[in-house]
């Protein structure tokens, strides 16, 4: 059981997946580092300055007119409609999600490149075709 989980773990798909899961993670960060630093300042900017991570509807008896607020209810466990960091979840599926059409765009592109002509046949493989053409036409 130990020598089959070792051939499992050793396989490439496997560890290909293990490979894209950590680079998905430090793309992640990348892409909220892209999403709240670049992004979201000008969206707030053609908006006239709504910070969308302060937009909650409130449900609870806790004031949440602040950031500072919006987290001291959210740690009291007050009723919060966080529609705005919806909206910023959104935006950075948007991102994440034309950066991979990007990238599959490119992939794709790179494989087909990367297939070459089919090599010519060898004496043998011609030398075969020549015999089961033979066999053919005597049937």
């Amino acid at each position: 059981m130990l020598s089959e989980f070792k051939q499992f773990i050793a396989r490439g798909n496997v560890i290909d997946l293990a490979i894209a899961v950590i680079i998905g993670a430090a793309f992640g960060a990348i892409v909220k580092t892209f999403t709240d630093g670049i992004v979201m300042p000008v969206v707030g900017l053609l908006t006239g300055g709504i910070d969308f991570k302060s937009k909650v509807f409130n449900l609870g008896a806790m004031p949440v007119d602040t950031p500072e607020q919006i987290a001291a209810a959210t740690a009291a466990k007050q009723p919060l409609i966080l529609y705005g960091q919806l909206i910023n979840d959104i935006i950075v599926f948007l991102i994440v999600a034309f950066v991979m059409f990007l990238l599959a765009k490119y992939v794709v592109k790179l494989v087909k490149g990367l297939e070459a002509e089919p090599a010519p046949p060898t004496a043998e493989e011609t030398l075969l075709g020549e015999i089961r053409d033979i066999l053919k036409a005597k049937n």
